[in-house]
């Protein structure tokens, strides 16, 4: 059995390494062009070169939760793309989520900018009745972020295009629904998968449909979000402001008004990080299921895109 390791922007040393110890018997190589051909391949971003090269691959398993770049390649038919279930990142999005919706909702960018002038102030605490936290996309990660949300007693909405029933959540599906949601949300957190029918989906019509004053946490993907949308929205008031982690454009260019809109907070794509050692274990599973004929979770549905 032969694994390849194609990544656009991280050493592939490491993982080599790694799998090579987890899989003795496997011959284990980064790629460069023309190799070998391989059986299995773990990717993250890899060129149209790598694909068209490594015809006879079985299995793409992707490194990040989201598939979207691998699904604009020209794919083989028959080769099975896998994404990773969780490895990791679902506690870190579930941090990096209530960490942006008790920072609004307990205004601590308000008293940072009182200290910073030396000044001792106090705010009016919140109802939290009144902030509900609504997260659209319930994946894996989504479903973490629900339970990490309802710890801290928000009330919690969530958005799916199929129907889901989670516990303690109300629950909406469908594009028919999403006016109800999005009315009934004060707080939104964007874990939507990437696909044209979701790109752009936060945009004026969508967002103004917010309660006022509501705020957009963003941690998908940039094409979800119009951008001069949001900021005209912020600016009138309508919105209080937003947390981003993902755009259009990444790196963030310099000129970009984002970095200097006094209500907007800007992180470097850094919600919920790939952990190799939990990626690794989860794709030497998966393998190790494919060889013994066993079904895996993760298969992507190109139709879907996820």
């Amino acid at each position: 059995m032969n694994i390849t390791i194609c990544f656009a922007s991280l050493a592939p040393e490491p993982w080599v390494q790694a799998l090579q110890q987890a899989l003795p018997g496997a011959q284990v190589s980064a790629w460069v062009p023309g190799a070998p051909q391989a059986d299995h391949a773990i990717v993250w971003a890899p060129p149209q070169q790598f694909i068209d090269e490594q015809s006879g691959l079985k299995t793409l398993f992707n490194i990040g939760a989201g598939v979207d770049a691998l699904l604009q390649l020209k794919l083989p038919p028959a080769l099975k793309v896998v994404r990773l279930d969780d490895a990791g990142m679902s506690v870190q999005m579930a941090e990096y989520v209530c960490h942006a919706v008790i920072r609004h909702f307990r205004e601590f960018d308000a008293y940072d900018a009182d200290t910073q002038m030396g000044k001792w102030s106090y705010l009016k605490p919140r109802n939290r009745a009144d902030f509900a936290v609504g997260v659209m996309g319930l994946g894996v990660l989504g479903e973490r972020v629900t339970k990490a949300l309802q710890v801290f007693e928000f009330p919690v909405n969530g958005y799916s295009r199929s129907p889901k029933d989670l516990p303690g959540i109300r629950c909406f599906s469908g594009t028919q629904a999403l006016p109800q949601f999005l009315q009934a949300t004060r707080v939104l957190v964007n874990l939507m998968p990437l696909t044209p029918e979701t790109e752009n989906m936060l945009n004026q019509g969508t967002l103004s449909h917010l309660q006022k004053g509501g705020y957009v946490i963003n941690v998908a993907r940039g094409k979800h979000l119009v951008e001069d949308d949001l900021i005209a929205l912020i600016d009138t008031g309508h919105l209080a402001g937003a947390t981003l982690d993902v755009f259009r454009t990444e790196p963030l260019p310099k000129e970009h008004p984002f970095w200097q809109h006094p209500k907007i907070t800007v992180t470097p794509h850094t919600s919920a990080r790939t952990l190799r050692e939990e990626s690794i274990a989860q794709i030497v599973g998966k393998i190790q299921a494919l060889q013994r004929g066993e079904a895996i979770n993760g298969v992507v549905d190109p139709l879907r895109g996820y």
